[in-house]
């Protein structure tokens, strides 16, 4: 089956080089566009560009995505062939080893979910075929569901631990850190994975604190592996699959105790969410609202006080 066409791209780049992918659109005749937060936007045959402030990073759309990146940003810009060159350029994500990533931990609603994905040589190229990028990377939350689907579909050796926002809230009151919490749950899965695949010689986790804290974590089965952590991990194959299984469950989680708390619990610290919570509140107190909210977040008090005003 081969492999489904590339929609969307995303690359750091540098401020030179945004600055001559600039002047080269310029140069084919691209229609420029102003955009929020980028440096620029352009329109071109079957490609979107945009250039973002912040990175700065460019993000491609369209069809065409796969022969522009080949032809016009690698050579042209970048000075390298990546596309399509994976095994070649970063072979570590081939070899068999974990993935790690969680989420939820930014969202005043909802659980914290780790999850682990393990990965092969052959399960590396399923996950690439089926287009598993990092879960911020994905748009919707059908698409979400749907890659979790194939993924399971495809037999991908996985683990998913769904901390509720009650234990969330015993947890961080027991570790006192959100860091300690998030490697206490890191350190779970991985030993979990570890009983699921115990010839695995490495997990790759997502870099959020110290690697101190998750190394001192790591219980006697994780000790016994080479454990990396890094910035940006979600470009592995495995630690991607991870966050697709994390945001699956965190989202599935949100949807099914809407109803419980009477409201539509929405995601991140929006003022809709804070809204929200106001409304939980003053329907249930603060002890309801400890079932669906992480009360170490500013926006509990907050929330209580406006509360407490109205």
């Amino acid at each position: 089956m081969p492999a489904p066409a590339l929609t969307t791209y995303t690359k750091v780049i540098t401020e030179l080089q945004a600055a001559k992918l600039r002047s080269i659109l310029e140069d084919k005749g691209w229609l420029f566009e102003a955009k929020p937060y980028t440096l620029y936007a352009a329109a071109g045959p079957k490609v979107n560009v945009a250039v973002y402030e912040k990175g700065p990073k460019v993000v491609l759309q369209g069809k065409g995505i796969e022969d522009f990146i080949k032809f016009t940003l690698e050579p042209e810009v970048l000075g390298t062939a990546e596309l399509g060159y994976e095994e070649v350029t970063n072979p570590a994500m081939f070899t068999p080893h974990i993935g790690v990533d969680e989420s939820g931990k930014g969202d005043f609603f909802g659980p914290l979910v780790v999850a682990g994905a393990y990965v092969d040589p052959d399960m590396a190229r399923t996950l690439r075929d089926l287009g598993a990028v990092d879960s911020k990377r994905i748009g919707s939350d059908a698409r979400i569901y749907e890659l979790a689907r194939d993924m399971r579909k495809a037999q991908v050796i996985h683990e998913t631990i769904v901390i509720s926002p009650q234990r969330y809230n015993e947890l961080y009151a027991k570790f006192g850190n959100l860091n300690k919490l998030l490697a206490w749950g890191h350190a779970k899965v991985i030993e979990n994975m570890l009983e699921r695949v115990p010839d695995c010689p490495r997990a790759l986790s997502d870099q959020f604190a110290n690697p101190r804290v998750l190394q001192q974590a790591l219980q006697e089965k994780g000790r016994s592996i080479i454990l990396e952590q890094r910035t940006k991990a979600e470009s592995d194959p495995a630690v991607a699959a991870a966050s697709i299984f994390a945001r699956e469950k965190f989202v599935q989680w949100l949807d099914q105790n809407g109803p419980k708390a009477g409201f539509i619990l929405g995601k991140g610290v929006s003022a809709t969410v804070k809204a929200t919570a106001v409304k939980i509140v003053q329907k249930l107190g603060n002890e309801g609202l400890a079932k669906f909210a992480k009360m170490h977040f500013k926006t509990a008090q907050e929330v209580s006080a406006a509360s407490s005003s109205t």
